[in-house]
């Protein structure tokens, strides 16, 4: 083996050790487990998915101790969960500009398992993209896929660049097809919030939406652009838009200034700051074109 191989191969077994000190096993159930990074003393944070459930929640620490932890807070828009634990006094420490990172750069993912110890992967970014929201509308910024073969209990992990520092939290949730890093500074971001108020508020109108194409004529007859729009398969009732008079079978085209094409249109623009505030929608019923106007509600755990 040449010793460059020797040198990399030394060089990523001792960057695993140096950051599993700071990487817990999550687990809820009697097998099985996820990760989870020491993002502050005391809090960790894991794959919101991974979280089977809300209590009698265990973590396994770099020393192997078993302790309990609490929930503080999830989110499932950014796929974070937040975990208390006052056993859990290791951080991982310096944090990396995501929206820096290249395309092609290694990365190595670090996780732990609850019997055998710490989990590695290492892969390459792939694709590095500005912004894009996840389908529960939370904006990652930016968007990082990463090329690596991503193991359940490393799920949670921490991703780790060339120079040792954190870009973000490993997870499958909002990747086709291998993984993503729900980068650093989401990731503060969301635990301040969790910490702070227990929850990410969200934006709520109470419909069930299902995409939809539109038939020629109706697009020439709204001299409309867009093939598709959002069809309402369900009211909530006393929702939102239930009050606002939106039925099942309406054709939902636009959302404010915005057009509506796919279902997760309408969940990027349902924002926070959205919250209490009236909206104009266009829609098509029964043909004709006409307007209602929805208060935005709040959901503490997303939906539409």
């Amino acid at each position: 083996m040449s010793t460059e191989l020797i040198d990399l191969s030394n060089a990523l077994a001792r960057e695993t050790d140096r950051a599993a000190a700071s990487i817990v096993a999550v687990h809820t159930e009697a097998r099985g487990s996820s990760s989870g990074v020491v993002w502050h003393s005391g809090i960790i944070v894991t794959a919101e998915h991974a979280l089977r459930r809300d209590e009698e929640i265990h973590v396994t620490l770099p020393d192997g101790r078993i302790v309990a932890a609490t929930l503080a807070g999830r989110d499932s828009s950014t796929d974070i969960a937040v975990l208390k634990c006052a056993e859990a006094v290791s951080p991982l420490g310096e944090t990396s500009d995501a929206s820096a990172i290249k395309p092609g750069s290694l990365v190595l993912v670090v996780g732990r398992t609850r019997a055998s110890g710490p989990v590695a992967a290492l892969g390459a970014v792939s694709l590095v993209a500005h912004e894009r929201r996840t389908w529960l509308g939370a904006a990652l910024t930016p968007y990082v896929r990463l090329d690596v073969g991503l193991q359940p209990t490393a799920v949670g992990g921490a991703v780790i660049d060339a120079y040792g520092r954190a870009v973000g939290i490993a997870t499958p949730r909002f990747a086709r097809f291998g993984a993503i890093a729900v980068p650093a500074s989401t990731v503060n971001r969301v635990v301040d919030a969790l910490l702070k108020t227990g929850h990410i508020p969200h934006g709520y109108l109470g419909v069930g939406l299902h995409p939809i194409r539109l038939p020629e004529g109706l697009r020439q007859a709204l001299q409309r652009n867009e093939k598709t729009a959002a069809m309402v398969v369900e009211v909530e009732p006393d929702g939102p838009a239930h009050k606002a008079g939106i039925m099942i079978g309406d054709l939902l085209t636009s959302f404010g200034a915005h057009p509506i094409t796919r279902v997760e249109d309408v969940h990027a623009l349902l924002a926070a700051e959205a919250i209490g505030k009236p909206v104009m929608v266009k829609l098509v019923r029964g043909g004709a074109a006409q307007e209602a106007t929805i208060m935005v509600g709040e959901r503490a755990h997303g939906g539409v």
